[in-house]
């Protein structure tokens, strides 16, 4: 090559091979791509930009190549240390000068592209330091904040939910903490809405959703106080109050999380919580509100404090919040109802196979009218009925109204129990929790 003029335009030129990927193996084959790829390191950071943007291109997932084509092109350059040159390349990279901007989007935009598969997501975690720095990134303050600090955050979300070693990884390099830290700064204040900023926030909490999933992830949530924090935002109302809402539901929902109900309890939350509650919200906002009230009832320890106190909260005020759980069923109950007709009539007259064909369709719709959310208050009302004697008559009073029983819940139940047809350690205890249940309902 004559001139670094001539490689520039040698690189530009390949960008076209996006628009034809059946010749992706035979560019493969010829050492094209390992070329490219190499060049990454190339000492002139603009060639090296030139190189990222092609690949940026050539590894787009949303272009009409087939996956085997696809898969070609891509192994060839992970072959060729593809992951190792972009994060050598993110450290070089001076972001203070545009070219250099537009170099460390379109890497982001790589890693966003490789992604898109489970194993590659993997790959990217676990094979290089990318991970480290792109914590490291979101956690650069900036004003106003910056396309790729939104980017960085945003690819964060997509590997965490791609892969479990992922989040892992965020887990051991202190990842819970910086993102709680960053959102520290929105408990009194919102981004402006429509902006980058908004985004990030809402990228950063999806992270911290993936993570605490995880019994890795409960640990550091509490140990970085995001209990408290969650908890500040719900009561302080700000944008992040459905997010924080969703994060902590989440935080709570799985057999492995005692401990973060009982911190809930220990950091005045129950207050906080019960309060929402009364007030008007969104149906987004009652499903997580509803999740974290099962959650506590399911895991708090029978005869602890902890546990006292959460039943205390249903049964204060003249049982008030017993009430309006008995009202929203009713409104869900409804709906369900409406659907399922509207189902009924639908699959008159239709063969069997064709009805089963339509299950998934009809779970859906079921769900969308808030099955879910009438599910998880059956539940609650159930343990309260079991658990405290004045619960359960104000239950059955406040059904009898509506010329119901406690059958309901059962039924309600009993759908549930069908429902769960695994063997994991998590399946076989709800659906003995479940069965116990219905018991005490009869």
């Amino acid at each position: 090559m004559d001139s670094e003029a001539d490689l520039h335009s040698e690189i530009k030129a390949l960008s076209i091979l996006s628009e034809n990927p059946e010749l992706y193996e035979e560019i493969v084959k010829l050492g094209s791509i390992e070329s490219l790829v190499n060049l990454l390191s190339h000492e002139n950071t603009d060639i090296a930009i030139d190189v990222v943007e092609v690949i940026s291109e050539l590894t787009d997932d949303s272009l009409e190549a087939e996956q085997s084509q696809w898969e070609v092109i891509v192994n060839a350059m992970l072959e060729a240390d593809l992951l190792s040159l972009l994060s050598s390349n993110f450290k070089r990279f001076d972001e203070k000068h545009e070219s250099d901007r537009c170099g460390v989007f379109h890497s982001i935009n790589i890693l966003e592209n490789l992604a898109s598969m489970t194993s590659l997501a993997e790959k990217i975690g676990k094979q290089s330091n990318i991970l480290d720095w792109l914590v490291e990134r979101v956690r650069k303050r900036e004003s106003p904040l910056s396309q790729n600090t939104q980017y960085s955050a945003e690819l964060i979300a997509i590997l965490l939910q791609s892969s479990t070693l992922n989040v892992k990884k965020i887990c051991d390099i202190d990842g819970v903490n910086c993102f709680l830290e960053i959102l520290a700064n929105y408990r009194h204040v919102n981004p402006v809405k429509g902006t980058e900023e908004e985004e990030y926030v809402e990228n950063l909490f999806d992270a911290l959703t993936c993570v605490v999933n995880s019994p890795e992830g409960k640990f550091k949530f509490i140990e970085a106080e995001g209990v408290e924090l969650c908890l500040i935002m719900i009561k302080n109302g700000k944008m992040s109050k459905s997010r924080a809402l969703r994060l902590l539901d989440h935080s709570l929902g799985s057999l492995d999380a005692l401990e973060v109900c009982e911190r809930l309890v220990e950091a005045g939350g129950l207050k906080i919580i019960f309060s929402i509650f009364m007030k008007k919200e969104d149906g987004s906002s009652i499903e997580h509100l509803l999740g974290i009230f099962s959650s506590l009832l399911k895991l708090l320890t029978a005869n602890s404090a902890y546990r006292i106190r959460t039943l205390a909260k249903f049964v204060e005020k003249d049982y008030d919040k017993i009430r309006k759980l008995v009202k929203l069923r009713r409104e869900y109950a409804s709906r369900v109802k409406s659907i399922d007709e509207d189902i009924k009539k639908e699959q008159e007259g239709l063969d069997v196979k064709i009805i089963e064909t339509m299950a998934d369709e009809c779970l859906s719709k079921r769900l969308d009218a808030g099955l879910f959310c009438l599910q998880t208050i059956d539940v609650i009302l159930a343990w309260l009925v079991a658990e405290d004697d004045g619960a359960s008559k104000r239950v059955r009073s406040l059904l009898a109204e509506n010329s119901e029983t406690l059958t309901i819940i059962s039924e309600t139940l009993n759908e549930q129990i069908a429902a769960v047809v695994g063997d994991t350690e998590e399946e076989t205890m709800t659906r003995d929790m479940l069965m116990t249940l219905v018991k005490f309902l009869t």
